[in-house]
């Protein structure tokens, strides 16, 4: 079995953690980063009393903290990396199913899809609904790939990820990645997951100042990568 570990961006999740964090499969998952993101709740103590390695990044962004848990890891890295939501919206327990298909050698990224697989009524907003169908209808025109999804709950080989060459430091960390991906030609799966409504208010779908940066950075990283 290949070594997995998982990386999981948080901002304010003390109480969604102990439960993403009792979730995750130990094998197969060897170590758990959790990637602090300027909290002010009891996140990084709570991470820590639950087994997790904790890195701090100040700069607030998703992307920030993705980069700052992948630095980390980068000394000893593993040959797959998940990430995972703090949030207890995704099912860590079904890292397998979303690994498999790269343990398997068919694929070296996964993309867990909300869309196919079983969304509790309100886990996605309908902002986050449009937002999935446009990005993935412009994802399938310019590089012919088949999305349903730009789902956080996503598995990657480690040195292809590291040949993406990842960038965002926001919002448009996850499009970033299958953009480049399509560009690369990365082998690619989608695996149907459960989605619940998350704990806690969400900083990105639950505002709507948050909806539209966001909405608006996966457009500007679509056409930018289009021109290029």
């Amino acid at each position: 079995m290949p070594s997995i570990d998982v990386v999981i961006p948080a901002l304010d999740e003390e109480r969604a953690l102990p439960h993403v964090l009792g979730d995750i499969p130990r094998p197969p998952v060897r170590r758990i980063v959790v990637a602090d993101n300027g909290s002010t709740d009891a996140t990084v103590e709570v991470a820590r009393r639950h087994g997790a390695e904790v890195v701090c990044e100040p700069e607030r962004g998703y992307g920030a903290a993705c980069l700052k848990a992948l630095a980390h890891l980068a000394a000893d890295p593993p040959d797959i990396v998940v990430f995972l939501d703090g949030d207890y919206s995704d099912h860590p327990d079904e890292l397998p199913l979303l690994i498999q298909p790269i343990v398997d050698g068919e694929a070296e990224m996964t993309i867990g899809s909300r869309a196919t697989g079983r969304a509790e009524r309100g886990a996605l907003s309908a902002q986050q609904q449009v937002g999935n169908a446009i990005a993935c209808a412009a994802l399938r025109l310019l590089y012919r790939v088949h999305y349903t999804d730009l789902g956080p709950f996503r598995a990657i080989r480690w040195r292809t990820l590291e040949g993406l060459r990842m960038e965002d430091r926001n919002f448009g960390w996850t499009v970033e990645m299958q953009i480049k991906a399509a560009r690369q030609r990365v082998p690619y799966r989608e695996v149907p997951v459960s989605y619940r409504p998350r704990i806690g208010v969400s900083k990105v779908s639950g505002t709507l100042r948050g909806s539209v940066s966001a909405g608006a950075k996966i457009l500007w990283l679509l056409g930018r990568y289009a021109w290029s």
